[in-house]
């Protein structure tokens, strides 16, 4: 543990080093004795619905830890802190930086929407910078998943109330995906004009406001910006752009997008999928795994090498890795079925997570770095959605079979292997530097 990143109103968080990876971490702490019977069902949403995510402008849950006083969600860490802070101490972003930061936070929430996952907490402060023009979208605490459909109606008030969209404050109950819609233009205002739309001293002559719909947008904002921020702004929820038709907005157009890499994913709860499919069972009298193994929690069969799709570089790269950490790929197997309660599986999407933010080759803006490989590794980071994934953790004959990938895992394994080594302190006396460890040149 190190320091304190922020406090909420159940949990604290604090910066945090993985110890066999040197990974920097963000780890939300949770006292179980102030969680009430509600609060630890918002605590399991959060957790199912951060498991089951995969884009790379949504903060990752790596691994759940849990004691007898306290549950630790080990999280990723950004190090640039929260856009709230950005904006508040440097003023409103440009229009072309603001479309680029709102391109990545609305193609994070259409994510959400598609896999019927709704955030209900979207604000400045629930979006951290990860690099200079790199943001991802994180505190699932009040999010939920819509399981009777789009149409589903909830009835939880719940979110910042200067985001809260008019229905919250008028109606018993309201539909989710034009709930974070609303959220997301009073974002959008608040990046561009760099104060919020809605302002008032209290919070019912705020609530008077939001439900009047009054609010004035400067002059120096284009017309195309001015009108996205009113056409999602609208009083009635059908009336406001659905997340789709703010991707394709005029202001939106030639911004580049991130896409969602959920089929081609680093997690090892999808061991069997390939582009989104269940590969086809070899014969053996062990029967096939499926493509819901991440879903029901529960392990995939043993299948022969020859039926294991082949595995990509990164993940050869990543468990050599984990293999001169002692963590083989029988040992991974047989956590699988553990998801992010347990510490190999957590390891592995570090390490796995890491290696593609370095080895990523279609970032979104030509100023985009890849992540260092010690240290910050999300300071610069690249894009994920560039590099593909297929995990399946079917045994050492997988590892074995696929140890061929090659040339290309093995020239990033070395220059991995070079970011990762010690420093020479430039402090020390004499002709002779001492050599730090990566734990000391992290602190």
């Amino acid at each position: 543990m190190r320091g304190d990143l922020g406090a909420g109103n159940f949990s604290n968080v604090k910066m945090a080093v993985h110890q066999l990876t040197s990974e920097r971490v963000a780890i939300k702490i949770l006292d179980k004795a102030k969680l009430d019977q509600k609060t630890r069902r918002m605590v399991t949403r959060e957790v199912a619905n951060m498991e089951s995510v995969h884009h790379p402008n949504i903060i990752r849950l790596y691994e759940v830890v849990e004691t007898y006083s306290k549950l630790h969600l080990v999280l990723e860490f950004a190090a640039g802190g929260e856009l709230y802070h950005k904006i508040s101490t440097l003023g409103r972003l440009p229009e072309p930086q603001a479309k680029v930061i709102f391109g990545q936070i609305a193609s994070a929430v259409h994510y959400l929407h598609g896999r019927g996952i709704i955030h209900r907490d979207i604000k400045a402060e629930n979006v951290f910078c990860a690099g200079p023009t790199l943001v991802k979208l994180g505190d699932f605490g009040f999010s939920t998943e819509l399981t009777a459909g789009m149409q589903q109606q909830l009835n939880t008030f719940c979110g910042s109330p200067p985001y809260a969209a008019p229905e919250l404050f008028r109606d018993e109950s309201y539909r989710g995906p034009p709930v974070d819609t609303w959220a997301l233009g009073v974002l959008l205002a608040f990046i561009v004009t760099g104060h919020m739309p809605f302002q008032a001293p209290t919070v019912a002559s705020l609530k008077r406001h939001i439900l009047e719909g009054h609010f004035s947008l400067p002059a120096h904002l284009s017309d195309e910006c001015q009108g996205l921020i009113e056409a999602i702004l609208r009083q009635t929820p059908s009336e406001r752009l659905t997340m789709e038709q703010v991707l394709t907005s005029e202001w939106l157009r030639g911004t580049p997008l991130p896409k969602a890499d959920d089929d081609q994913g680093d997690w090892v709860t999808l061991p069997t999928r390939v582009n989104g499919t269940t590969p086809a069972p070899a014969p053996a009298p062990a029967p096939a795994p499926t493509s819901t193994a991440a879903e029901d929690g529960t392990a995939p069969a043993a299948v022969p090498a020859s039926a294991t799709p082949a595995l990509t570089d990164i993940e050869v790269l990543a468990r050599e890795r984990l293999a001169a950490l002692g963590i083989g790929a029988a040992l991974l197997h047989e956590n699988i079925d553990k998801g992010v309660r347990s510490p190999v599986i957590g390891t592995y999407r570090l390490a796995v997570h890491r290696l593609q933010k370095q080895a990523s080759s279609h970032p979104p803006t030509p100023d985009t770095h890849p992540g260092a490989l010690n240290g910050d590794s999300n300071g610069r980071a690249g894009q994920d959605d560039g590099t593909p994934g297929r995990h399946s953790l079917q045994g050492n004959g997988a590892l074995s079979g696929a140890a061929s990938a090659g040339g290309a895992a093995r020239g990033l394994f070395r220059k991995a292997k070079s970011a990762a080594a010690p420093k020479q302190d430039k402090e020390s006396n004499g002709a002779h530097a001492t050599v730090r460890s990566r734990t000391c040149v992290l602190l």
